[in-house]
């Protein structure tokens, strides 16, 4: 399974938090050279004053913890 795979399994797992709060996630690209992530927030979390900490304190750190090769996610 390549990282991108692995990456899209583990935003599937999200997904549901973040539209519970009126929003989306989607998966904009994997650069498995340097391990950043490009995600895009839709809806709620698009505007949402939080949506810095939802990236990296929620996002950033499951996709971390389950595949090493990530090593930093940023928004698109």
């Amino acid at each position: 399974m390549t990282v991108q795979e692995r990456v899209e399994k583990v935003l599937e797992k999200i997904r549901p938090y973040i539209q519970s709060d009126g929003g989306d996630i989607s998966l904009v690209s994997v650069d498995e050279g340097s391990g950043v992530v490009k995600v895009a927030l839709h809806g709620a979390c698009g505007s949402c004053p939080s949506s810095t900490a939802t990236l990296k304190g929620g996002v950033e750190r499951m996709l971390r913890q389950e595949i090493p090769e990530v090593k930093e996610v940023v928004a698109a």
